[in-house]
């Protein structure tokens, strides 16, 4: 099993495409057949460009599931257990504007404490 917690955005601002490519392959090569690879991620709106908003720490959902189902992985379940119906995942200094970080400080910290942390998607694929 492998398991990954807020971390694709790391990949993808460091290296692009390339990056979360790089990670999804390994994780792959790493498991037994049925192995079990699970996902949490800050999750961006569909609506929103992936590329203009690469230093946000969000990604799409969609763009994760492909990334993953690219290595080789099948994707089995999805769960809201993370989700936040609060969160726009539009702000001045990205996901980390919310809790647990408060990049702003105390600028409109009472907000987003109101919004709380981030929307996640939280996916389980096999190989």
């Amino acid at each position: 099993m492998v398991l990954t917690f807020r971390n694709v955005h790391n990949w993808y601002i460091g290296s692009g495409d390339e990056g979360v490519e790089t990670a999804f392959t390994g994780f792959y090569k790493a498991l037994k057949k049925g192995g079990v690879l699970g996902v949490v991620e800050h999750r961006m709106p569909e609506n929103l460009d992936q590329v203009e908003n690469k230093r946000s720490g969000y990604m799409k959902q969609s763009y994760v599931i492909a990334a993953a189902e690219k290595s080789g992985f099948k994707l089995v379940a999805t769960s809201e257990i993370n989700a936040n119906a609060k969160d726009t995942a539009q702000h001045p200094k990205g996901v980390w504007t919310l809790p647990p970080s408060l990049r702003l400080g105390d600028e409109d910290k009472a907000k987003y404490l109101a919004i709380g942390e981030s929307d996640r998607m939280t996916l389980k694929y096999v190989k």
